[in-house]
């Protein structure tokens, strides 16, 4: 059966916390996508990540560090491609409107 969804709706009003959500998921990969509303890492934390992770800002915007020191600032169209086990972190997410991600984990 076919369904249609839209990437920007469905989502709960309030996210005190940032919302993921799986849209296919194998052993293979995940596609996810994620809403964030001035969100970011807990202080200290980075993510290491068993695979690869193809991330594609929407709409919003987005601050993101990695342990190596390199920081990105992304903008809707930006993308980023990490390497399976580079760790990293938001810093922090758009305060002023929500910042829609995709991610593929692969």
């Amino acid at each position: 059966m076919n369904v249609l969804k839209n990437i920007f709706e469905n989502f709960p009003e309030n996210i005190k916390e940032e919302f993921f959500e799986d849209i296919i998921s194998t052993k293979d990969f995940k596609l996810e996508r994620i809403v964030s509303e001035g969100h970011s890492s807990p202080d200290g934390f980075w993510y290491d990540q068993k695979k690869n992770e193809f991330v594609l800002l929407l709409s919003g915007s987005a601050k993101i560090s990695f342990d190596s020191g390199e920081k990105f600032e992304l903008k809707p169209g930006d993308y980023l491609i990490i390497n399976a086990h580079q760790k990293h972190r938001v810093d922090q997410t758009d305060k002023l409107e929500k910042t829609f991600w995709i991610t593929l984990h692969y």
